[in-house]
């Protein structure tokens, strides 16, 4: 298991809460090749409604459009049909206040941990030494104080993912969107990771869209998780999640996780998916 775990967050030094953003989608589709022979129908029409301070997961079949819901939000991508708005304003170009994590951690090989999460103040023209100062929280609040100094192949893969989360929260967004990051860690290292966001997230509040294929992980997380049907994705289900936090490791212990696991499992046997 990576160094680091929930000691590291009981830290004195305190995160800066902000107010997280929000999310309204209304009826939005994307196509890809429009108007083309070979046009490809993607997702919806699909509507989304992620309230301030929300952790909202998307789960769904292989192919569904949930990563494609993660461009359209964050503005990397431009809707077909419908609007997005972020916090009130209709979105037309990518959205600067906010963080995105992929599954591929992404780094520099050539930078340091710290070069790799320091690259947000390069890019954006923030100051070093807020910036910095930001930095040494995240890397004390995940558990990764020690690595600054190391290259990418230098750590595990638990560690660069969580390099990759401290990048994407450097610059302090007021959303945070993450597209299945743990999925290519071990078990082990995917608990202590999800507690590790879990408690960070408690801490600052912010608004997180939470892309996964597991069922454990969006239940173990989430305030809501959204169930999507097969290609062209639209979601089918809303599922509240009212278990206390923090959330145990095994969430076994909850009789109610069983009753949300088995209910999702049911959708999908529904939707004729059992492979997800």
């Amino acid at each position: 298991m990576d160094k680091g775990n929930s000691a590291a967050m009981s830290s004195s030094s305190p995160v800066r809460a902000m107010v997280g953003a929000s999310i309204v989608a209304s009826g939005i589709t994307k196509v890809y090749g429009h108007g083309t022979n070979a046009a490809l129908h993607a997702l919806g029409p699909m509507g989304l409604n992620v309230k301030p301070g929300e952790f909202v997961s998307l789960i769904g079949p292989s192919g569904c459009g949930k990563s494609t819901t993660l461009l359209l939000v964050s503005g990397l991508e431009s809707v077909t049909e419908g609007k997005i708005e972020f916090d009130g304003q209709i979105l037309r170009k990518p959205i600067s206040d906010v963080g995105i994590v992929f599954q591929d951690h992404l780094l520099l090989d050539f930078r340091t941990a710290l070069k790799n999460v320091m690259l947000q103040q390069e890019i954006r023209g923030l100051d070093a030494a807020e910036l910095r100062a930001r930095a040494d929280m995240l890397f004390d609040r995940l558990g990764i104080a020690g690595s600054e100094g190391r290259y990418p192949r230098q750590l595990s893969g638990g560690m660069r993912q969580r390099v990759s989360i401290a990048r994407a929260l450097v610059h302090d967004p007021s959303m945070l969107l993450m597209d299945e990051p743990f999925g290519a860690l071990d078990a082990i290292t995917r608990t202590q990771s999800r507690h590790d966001l879990e408690m960070l997230w408690m801490e600052t509040q912010k608004t997180v869209l939470f892309i996964t294929h597991s069922i454990e992980e969006a239940v173990g997380l989430s305030d809501r998780v959204l169930v999507m049907s097969k290609s062209p994705g639209m979601i089918v289900e809303e599922i509240k999640i009212d278990l206390p936090r923090p959330r145990p490791a095994h969430l076994g212990e909850y009789p109610e996780f069983a009753q949300y696991a088995e209910r999702i499992y049911q959708i999908f046997a529904k939707l004729g998916v059992y492979k997800f």
